[in-house]
């Protein structure tokens, strides 16, 4: 994959009918690569094409399934979108295929634990992995939310993924980290990996991909349940990119691009 620019967008494109946010509204094949189209024109860097949700509670999906959602969806937009396709997936199968479409990038978040032929499947394919932390399952995962030392401990967790990515032939100048914000998270454990980036990349040593979009945490950490997440989201990505991080996750990309644009002219200024 080509080297990505400083403060890169990854644009999200959930082919599924469940996803939190944008369940059901790009199931259709052409719909999602018109939306995929439309990020990489406001400014996504990567397109994350995902055919499973995961957020809290979703079932989970049959591979042939998933591969039915998103693999012409990766074919497409591998070929005409004019930036780097990556695949959300758990399922080493479905990451081969999405591989052999196009796609330059595996985005893991179970950081290659849950499937055994995972790791051997992106080094084989020289791409790019993403390493996410998270504990159990979608189904599982909110109640496996106890640390003792919640940066400390995602952080050793990241530099295990990280490693065993290493040892199965995946280039390390190739791999992202990422603190896995909500997944097993509470809203405390997510603002302390936020005020801690810097320390979870030293510890990961790898950079860092945030995915902050849209997600509840944003609501309760200021007791507004209601309140817009899209700006909110704007607020921990900037933060996110001050702090040293370099990739972020989201699904309004025109508002994010606008935000990391000034952010970079105040750098320049002062």
């Amino acid at each position: 994959m080509s080297e990505l620019p400083r403060r890169a967008l990854m644009g999200v494109v959930n082919v599924t009918p469940d996803s939190f946010s944008d369940g059901g509204r790009y199931l259709d094949a052409a719909a999602a690569i018109a939306h995929g189209h439309a990020l990489a024109a406001a400014g996504a860097a990567i397109l994350d094409i995902g055919g499973e949700s995961t957020r809290p509670g979703a079932e989970p999906v049959r591979a042939d399934e998933e591969l039915r959602r998103v693999l012409s969806v990766v074919r497409a937009l591998a070929v005409e979108s004019g930036v780097p396709v990556s695949i959300d997936t758990t399922k080493a199968a479905v990451a081969d295929a999405a591989l052999e479409a196009g796609a330059a990038m595996v985005n893991d978040v179970s950081g290659g634990l849950r499937d055994a032929e995972m790791l051997s499947v992106v080094g084989r394919a020289d791409a790019a992995f993403v390493a996410m932390h998270m504990r159990g399952t979608p189904q599982t995962m909110q109640r496996e939310a106890h640390y003792d030392d919640v940066v400390r401990e995602v952080s050793d967790a990241l530099r295990d993924r990280v490693s065993r990515a290493i040892v199965a032939g995946v280039d390390p100048r190739a791999i992202l980290a990422d603190p896995g914000i909500g997944f097993a998270k509470d809203a405390e454990h997510s603002l302390a990996l936020l005020r801690a980036l810097p320390d979870v990349a030293a510890r990961a040593g790898v950079p860092l991909l945030v995915g902050t979009s849209r997600k509840s945490f944003l609501g309760r950490v200021l007791g507004d349940t209601a309140i817009d997440r899209d700006d909110a989201t704007l607020a921990t990505s900037v933060w996110s990119f001050a702090h040293g991080a370099a990739v972020v996750r989201v699904h309004d990309v025109a508002a994010s691009r606008r935000a990391v644009d000034l952010l970079d002219v105040m750098e320049r200024a002062a």
